[in-house]
This record gives C-alpha cells, structure tokens and sequence, in this order.
C-alpha cells in the first residue's frame, strides 16, 4: 500500500489514467478527472508592482469535443482594493495532455497530465508553466512570466469543491 494515496501499489482510483509522474509516482490525472468544480487559491508576487491574491472558483464543463474552463472569484491587490475576476479558457483534450486555447480558439499551452512545464511566448513576453499532480486531487500551476514590463510569479492552487449531497442545504455562518 502506498501510504501518500492509500491505495494498494498499482491500484487507481479511477481518477487516474495509471501512469506516472515526474518522480515516478502512479496517478497522473485522467483527462475527464478535471471535469467539475473546482477552488483555487491564487497568489502573485509581482516584483514590479506589489502582491495580489486571488480567490474563487473554476467549472470544467464539456461542451461538444472540447471543454470551457471557466473561473470567477474576487482579486486583492496590495493596496487592499478588489474587483471581481473573471477568465475563460477552451480546453482540448489530447494525447497525455490537455491544450488550452483562449476563448477564442487561439493556442495558448498545454498541461502535461504527468506533470511538467509548457511556455508560451505572446510578442516579448514569456509565460511559462509548471504543473504539480503529485498531491491529486489537488494541483498546483506555477507561472513565471518575464517581459518588458512583467517580472511576476503566480502560484494557483486548486482543490475538489465539495458539494452538498443532494438535498441537503448549505450550512448558515450566523
């Protein structure tokens, strides 16, 4: 048994399509594993303009033969002001991977299901990825983006929302 999924060597959990990632660990993440709701904790430090935070919520839904990831949450800059944030992306399934488009249908990168890096290049700016499984369900983006005037990193955590069981109301804070 592997005591950092509780599950007995080689087994899945259906989740995972058995294959490994980038230390050799079972359980890279299947394609459709992503399909759902999803919290994501987000932080930037921006070297040129101060730390923001971010916090909300992304769905990824089918629709047809790709997938909309969409996100929405509240942005905290380091001055204390927030704004509502919102970004939709296309999601394709492929071979060991997923590509990501911009909504438009334009490429955007692509996350290695084992884990890994990916970068893209948008006129001077560089943004490159790097993508942890390891601790599936959750997950973790980095992005390092580089450019004439960008010089931030942005960590994103993602963790299953747990829904309610059918029927059940969502507790009150009081």
């Amino acid at each position: 048994m592997d005591a950092a999924d509780g599950l007995a060597d080689g087994a899945t959990d259906g989740a995972t399509d058995g294959a490994t990632d980038r230390a050799g660990r079972a359980g890279a993440p299947a394609p459709s594993a992503f399909l759902g709701r999803w919290t994501i904790r987000r932080r930037i430090a921006d070297r040129l303009g101060g730390d923001a935070r971010f916090e909300g919520t992304a769905s990824v839904t089918a629709a047809g033969d790709h997938w909309l990831y969409d996100e929405a949450g509240e942005m905290r800059l380091a001055d204390g002001a927030a704004f509502r944030a919102h970004r939709r992306y296309l999601w394709v399934p492929a071979a060991g991977a997923i590509e990501v488009r911009f909504d438009d249908g334009r490429p955007f990168h692509r996350i290695p299901l084992a884990g890994g890096e990916d970068s893209h290049l948008c006129v001077r700016d560089l943004y490159a990825v790097s993508y942890d499984f390891s601790a599936w369900p959750e997950w973790r983006a980095v992005w390092r983006v580089r450019g004439p005037r960008k010089d931030y990193t942005m960590t994103s955590r993602y963790a299953p929302l747990a829904e309610p069981e059918p029927g059940r109301l969502h507790p009150v804070e009081h």
